[in-house]
């Protein structure tokens, strides 16, 4: 059911230490110093010109209006001086205006580095997290850190670091002015602001964790609703579109209550740090009059002052309403970073597959160029390097392991295939037929025991020259968007076009391409839905040919092929096994026959283990299976 998978989702970690992503976050934006170092002159260039032309209310009033009140007979020169202060204003103003419109520009740019960065850090770090990792997240969740989490973090880059840059200069600007212009009154202002601090840090405190909390169930949310449209045929097959309904509802009303906390914590902080400047603007008022009247402050003194009170509140107001991006944006750079600080792959292997060209004495070279035969390269501890021919023998050895650490999936499992042989793996459904295959690609860690290949234990060659070594065709078959040559070549890249047509020719899938409206350039969309399932895996298996591995893995391979398909394919796939070591499963034993090797397994254990002939003869648990006393389940 859904409803099991999303259980179990990873609890989400709390935010442990906010000062640490933030200074993660200037790491970032370090790569840009120089922009920003440049960004920072302009930003105070541009508030300097809003604090400096306060300033200039005082002299504009006291030496330039105040002395024309109440005169006789003005004349041009008597306005003189206010022309040239109200030019000196417009130049200032449009020196503000411009430095505010390049270092817009400029973060524009920067933000988009940052983001182009971060996004390719996190998905290189995905490409090298062990499959455990995506067994236990569903896709949807991990695509969360990708979107909204990316799109939370970009809006703060681009409005919140200058806005916060430029509120801080302006705000201590314009506290240095006051300071001038009047220290009596400015300690009202500073009494007034520690109040403002306060409420701002007891609220704030509360909007972050809620912020946590929306941006995981954010995650939950997508990760459903990619869940369930991936899986919309099943839903509708089964008539559960009320059930998925209802537990749609249950993560979205989650996704609600903690955004309506966490926006209500952040949104209420404007109008009572918007409420809290007027009340301030009002106190300095009264007191201003008071000493403009006794004589101890000039008109242009308490305009300006006044001034600066009104416009001191707005960068702290600005900064409020910024809480709400800030304290999201947090919240998912934290769950971006999770993934890429997740512990990679390990990969401790040094045994290298390379190029190789026989010398005259049939020794292997090491080759610069492909040359179509490899040749295992080993480094030993005594400085010496070897060369073994890669031929796909493969030996497990005593293998135990379990998926979990709690139940044991392979218990003491010893098999070997030599190089050309065809080994089939029959046995019921948890039987530890596919844990087989992925232990030979090394995609989860043995618990105990050995596997080798071509004599080399296999956690001394590198995972990638390994997987190199191997190719497998899934039940479950993934096409990428991309055409139908694009798809057989993603088994080798280099592939030219005519090794693509004969990969596809080999497992009879050319006939069928040829058919379609523009052959092997026939794009494919939403993995290949406008194919049967049995194109598909076809197109599956010419990807595995024209990779051309000693050894290849057939897990269910022609299982979505019908019989008809799989009389007709059955010589390509012959031609597609012969030479290599084959490792097939599946559940028609029509199809393993001809093994040379059959193991059946139950419960993590190999029962019987023989040719065809040999297996019937004893009448055991495969004589069961063919003669159809006992049926896989």
């Amino acid at each position: 059911m859904p409803k099991s998978k999303a259980s179990k989702e990873p609890k989400m970690p709390k935010a442990q230490n906010s000062l640490k992503t933030i200074g993660r976050i200037i790491r970032y934006l370090g790569r840009y110093k120089w922009m920003i170092a440049v960004v920072l002159v302009l930003v105070m260039i541009g508030e300097a010109a809003g604090v400096v032309n306060v300033y200039l209310l005082k002299p504009l009033i006291n030496d330039c209006i105040v002395p024309l009140i109440g005169k006789e007979n003005l004349t041009a020169a008597d306005f003189a001086p206010l022309g040239r202060m109200t030019l000196i204003l417009i130049g200032i103003y449009l020196a503000g205006t411009l430095a505010t419109l390049i270092y817009g520009q400029m973060m524009v740019k920067i933000s988009n580095g940052v983001l182009n960065t971060i996004r390719r850090d996190l998905f290189n770090s995905v490409q090298d997290l062990p499959v455990q990792y995506f067994d236990q997240r569903t896709h949807g969740e991990i695509m969360s850190r990708f979107t909204s989490d990316v799109d939370t973090f970009r809006d703060a880059i681009v409005s919140g670091i200058t806005q916060i840059v430029s509120c801080t200069v302006a705000v201590v600007g314009m506290f240095v002015m006051m300071l001038i212009l009047s220290p009596l009154l400015t300690l009202l202002i500073v009494g007034m602001l520690a109040v403002m601090l306060l409420i701002l840090q007891k609220i704030g405190g509360k909007a972050a964790r809620y912020f946590q909390k929306q941006q995981a169930a954010v995650g939950k949310v997508n990760g459903y609703i990619e869940e369930m449209i991936e899986g919309q045929k099943v839903v509708k097959v089964f008539n559960h579109e009320s059930v998925v309904q209802d537990e749609f509802a249950a993560l979205n009303q989650d996704l609600r209550d903690a955004s309506a906390s966490a926006n209500t914590f952040a949104s209420v902080m404007m109008p009572i740090m918007g409420n809290l400047s007027y009340v301030n603007y009002a106190l300095t008022a009264v007191c201003g009059s008071v000493m403009v009247i006794t004589g101890s402050m000039d008109l242009g003194t308490i305009i300006s002052f006044l001034q600066y009170t009104r416009s001191f509140s707005q960068p702290i107001t600005r900064i409020s309403q910024l809480f709400n991006a800030f304290f999201a944006a947090l919240a998912g750079a934290e769950r971006i970073f999770e993934v890429i600080d997740s512990k990679p792959e390990e990969d401790n292997g040094y045994v290298e597959l390379v190029n190789v060209e026989y010398a005259p004495d049939g020794n292997p070279v090491e080759s610069g160029k492909r040359t179509g035969q490899w040749a295992w390269k080993h480094p030993h501890h005594d400085g010496t390097t070897t060369y073994a021919s890669m031929n796909g023998a493969v030996d497990f050895e005593n293998v135990t392991f379990s998926y979990d650490g709690k139940k044991t999936v392979l218990e003491d499992v010893s098999l070997y295939a030599k190089p050309g042989q065809k080994i089939a793996l029959v046995g019921s459904t948890g039987a530890g037929k596919t844990t087989i295959t992925n232990l030979i690609n090394r995609f989860y860690e043995l618990q105990s025991g050995k596997i080798r290949y071509d004599g080399i234990n296999i956690e001394k060659i590198k995972k990638g020259d390994l997987r190199s070594a191997l190719s497998m065709v899934l039940q479950d078959t993934h096409l990428f968007t991309g055409t139908v040559r694009e798809n057989i070549r993603y088994g080798r890249l280099d592939a030219t076009d005519e090794e693509v047509v004969a990969a596809a020719r080999l497992a009879n899938a050319d006939s069928f391409i040829r058919h379609l409206p523009h052959g092997y350039d026939t794009m494919l969309t939403a993995d290949g839905s406008n194919l049967s399932q049995g194109q598909r895996q076809l197109l599956a298996i010419a990807r595995a040919a024209v990779a051309d591995p000693p050894v290849l893995i057939l897990d269910e391979a022609t299982s979505s092929i019908d019989t008809r398909t799989e009389a007709l394919i059955e010589k390509g796939m012959d031609q597609l096994m012969h030479g290599r070591t084959v490792f097939v499963i599946a559940h028609r034993l029509s199809t393993v026959h001809n093994a040379d090797a059959i193991m059946v397994l139950e419960n993590g254990q190999i029962i019987e283990r023989g040719n065809h002939d040999e297996l019937v003869a004893q009448k055991g648990r495969y004589y069961q299976l063919y003669t159809g006393q006992f049926e896989l389940s």
